[in-house]
C-alpha cells in the first residue's frame, strides 16, 4: 500500500492541528507496541469544549456522531504521533473498532463511524483503509457519544 502524500503533509494540507495526547483514564496506556504494531486503547469523544456527550437518536444526531468519531480519530493520531515521533512511520491503518452511544435498535453505526474512517483515509490514503466495527452501545465513559479503538503497522 502506498500513499502518494506523506500523512504530516496530509495533515498540513488539510488545515489539521492534532490536539494533545490524553492522558490514560485509568491504569492503562495509551498505546503499546509489539514488533511492527501498535495497539491504541480506545479514545473518547472530545473537542475544545471537553468531552462530547450525548445519544445518537435522542439528543444527538447522525451527524454529532460522524463529528465526534472524527474527532476520535484525531485523538489517535495524536497519539499515535506521540508515541512515534511522526505519522509518516504509519505503514497501515489495520482495524478500528467504534462505539457509539445510541438508542436501543439504532441502525446507522456505521453512518457515524464512517466520521473516523473517512479522516483516516483522507490522511494516510490507501494505507488507511482498514478493517472495523460499528457497534451501538448503552453507554460509554463519562458518557461519551462516541469511543474509537485502532491498531496500525508502523515501519522501522
Amino acid at each position: 500500500m502506498t500513499n502518494p502524500v506523506a500523512p504530516e503533509q496530509s495533515l498540513s494540507e488539510l488545515g489539521i492541528t492534532l490536539p494533545p495526547p490524553p492522558s490514560p483514564g485509568g491504569n492503562y496506556v495509551s498505546a503499546k507496541r509489539v514488533g511492527e504494531i501498535v495497539y491504541l486503547a480506545g479514545a473518547i469523544s472530545t473537542g475544545p469544549d471537553g468531552i462530547v456527550t450525548g445519544t445518537v437518536g435522542q439528543d444527538r444526531s447522525v451527524e454529532d456522531g460522524y463529528a465526534a468519531a472524527r474527532a476520535c480519530a484525531l485523538t489517535q493520531m495524536s497519539v499515535l504521533k506521540a508515541v512515534l515521533g511522526s505519522l509518516d512511520l504509519v505503514a497501515e491503518v489495520l482495524t478500528v473498532n467504534g462505539y457509539v452511544n445510541a438508542v436501543p435498535g439504532f441502525p446507522d453505526s456505521p453512518a457515524v463511524i464512517n466520521g473516523a474512517s473517512d479522516l483516516l483515509v483522507s490522511v494516510f490514503g490507501d494505507a488507511g483503509r482498514h478493517v472495523r466495527a460499528a457497534v451501538g452501545v448503552s453507554a460509554l465513559p463519562k458518557n461519551a457519544l462516541v469511543e474509537l479503538q485502532m491498531s496500525v503497522r508502523v515501519t522501522a
